[in-house]
């Protein structure tokens, strides 16, 4: 058991709180959306239930290849940084071999599960897999590492309506647009932490290039740009009250974040990223979910 809450540990697992409700909305715009998909409603209780339990297994096993895979690549850089040097690799918990071996196969694993999901979901597997490794390289040579992290967790909503329909549509890809914007904004605030570290080390990231300050405005910007996603698709969707009420509660815990990070002073920036992020995410998803099968079920 121990063991197993060191990998837990390793992979930050109460992280995938961020993007897991997202796709589950994606899952149940797949699943309940009429105007978009009105196939789907033919398909039986049982093969939605396999969908929905081989797409919880799909987001799982990408995240944590995802934070494992960053854990080894930034093993040398983790073990100079005070807030990063009591991480599982760095002190010896679990080796880099073990980590690395974690990350084949749970990347084997996802792939199996897209193969039993449709041909489309399984055909684009590598490039998810390779969008969401490449990020943990792009601090090393961009700022905008922190995008690619919110395109990483935007694929989300994306994949899991894909799981359901076999094809795109606009709606979803509108929540992850806001997805990818919450996550870049909220991870500029994150990497307030690490802001001469990485000056020091050369390392790339928006607060280390423009400064905190600047770094705050951007991250403002971007949540922002959040918001005005999240209303699109709120429009595009025809969705009824419950969504805006969740929509509202989304925005608050967006701009409650920003009071409590000021540039003088990061002590709460752990409560505005896990705290006021996963409430966001939470509470967001279970209002449009709620909305989609109460406004669009048939």
């Amino acid at each position: 058991m121990s063991r197993v809450k060191n990998y837990l540990s390793l992979i930050r697992f109460s992280h995938t709180l961020f993007a897991l409700p997202f796709a589950m909305i994606g899952f149940f715009l797949g699943v309940y959306h009429q105007e978009l998909v009105p196939e789907a409603h033919s398909l039986p209780f049982g093969s939605l239930a396999l969908k929905f339990i081989l797409v919880l297994i799909c987001m799982i096993t990408a995240r944590s290849a995802a934070m494992a895979f960053n854990r080894f690549l930034d093993r040398r850089f983790d073990a100079q940084n005070p807030r990063t040097a009591i991480r599982e690799i760095p002190i010896g918990i679990i080796a880099p071999k073990s980590a690395l071996r974690f990350v084949i196969i749970c990347c084997i694993l996802f792939m199996i599960c897209c193969w039993f999901i449709n041909p489309l979901c399984f055909f684009l597997s590598p490039a998810a897999l390779f969008v969401i490794l490449f990020y943990s390289y792009t601090k090393r040579f961009t700022v905008l590492c922190h995008l690619v992290l919110g395109i990483g967790l935007s694929l989300a909503p994306i994949g899991a309506f894909l799981a359901v329909t076999g094809y795109f549509a606009v709606l979803p890809l509108l929540f992850s647009g806001a997805v990818i914007c919450w996550v870049s904004g909220f991870d500029i605030i994150y990497a307030l932490q690490d802001e001469e570290f990485d000056r020091s080390w050369q390392l790339h990231s928006i607060p280390a290039s423009v400064g905190k300050r600047n770094a705050l405005v951007i991250s403002s910007i971007l949540h922002v740009m959040s918001a005005l996603f999240v209303l699109a698709a709120g429009v595009l969707g025809g969705f009824g009250y419950w969504y805006w009420f969740g929509m509202l509660l989304f925005i608050g815990m967006l701009i409650y974040q920003h009071t409590l990070v000021k540039p003088q002073d990061l002590s709460r920036v752990n409560l505005a990223f896990m705290t006021a992020n996963g409430i966001a995410s939470l509470m967001f998803s279970l209002f449009v979910i709620t909305d989609i099968i109460v406004t669009h079920k048939h």
